[in-house]
């Protein structure tokens, strides 16, 4: 009965938005569905954290641009507690480097606020199943790429998970014991192969195609053995 119980238990979701209408038809729409409970409805990042770190709920449906704590910054607290709690991000925007950051912060999905209702359940569903979840609008920053890149090379996945982290050149090319002009090298490659032009664009690329994992990219030990 006890594991029956625990396999029909409702999601628990938090919302934190810091407009109004968002905040109350996003918190509407929890209470609407019997598959949620809502444990929280605030507008700032210190009370969305304060909210994570009291009642631990399974999904965080955090708004990116909020006051106090950013969604980014409260993402980052979760994954440094060791809280249970996966994030998914709620915004407006969808430039590379939102999505990019929100991922190496440690969120598990990234909606965008134009969306429909039903893309929103599926990010709860798929991140609830430990999975990544990024909106299908998402799709004109991977266009084209319907096929699968050419793979990178042992140190290449290097370069480019080191440029994840914010190394620069000259730090990767002190960290892998060559020169700055092969760092450089390698980047040139690795955008050549994905057809990109940035480094977040890269790594969308990467994740998409399996050639780096999210593990990969939130892992910090992973960096003591390049």
């Amino acid at each position: 009965m006890a594991v029956s119980e625990q396999i029909n238990a409702p999601v628990t979701l938090i919302v934190a938005d810091d407009h109004p209408l968002t905040r109350s038809g996003l918190a509407e729409w929890v209470r609407r569905n019997p598959r949620y409970a809502l444990l929280a409805e605030v507008e700032d990042g210190l009370a969305a954290w304060e909210a994570i770190e009291r009642l631990k709920p399974d999904i965080a449906l955090l708004d990116i641009q909020m006051e106090g704590l950013d969604g980014i910054a409260v993402v980052r607290k979760i994954k440094e507690s060791g809280l249970p709690t996966r994030a998914i991000m709620l915004t407006a925007f969808k430039a590379q480097p939102y999505v990019m950051a929100s991922l190496l912060a440690g969120a598990g999905g990234f909606v965008l606020k134009t969306t429909a209702i039903r893309e929103l359940e599926n990010a709860v569903a798929q991140v609830m199943r430990g999975g990544l979840y990024l909106d299908s609008q998402l799709g004109d920053i991977l266009k084209d790429r319907d096929l699968a890149p050419e793979p990178l090379t042992p140190r290449e996945r290097e370069v480019l998970l080191l440029a994840s982290r914010g190394f620069s050149i000259k730090d990767s090319a002190g960290r892998l014991s060559i020169t700055e002009r092969t760092v450089q090298a390698h980047l040139t490659s690795i955008y050549a192969k994905f057809n990109c032009r940035s480094k977040s664009e890269a790594l969308l690329v990467a994740l998409k195609f399996g050639l780096l994992s999210l593990e990969e990219l939130l892992e910090d030990t992973s960096l003591e053995a390049l």
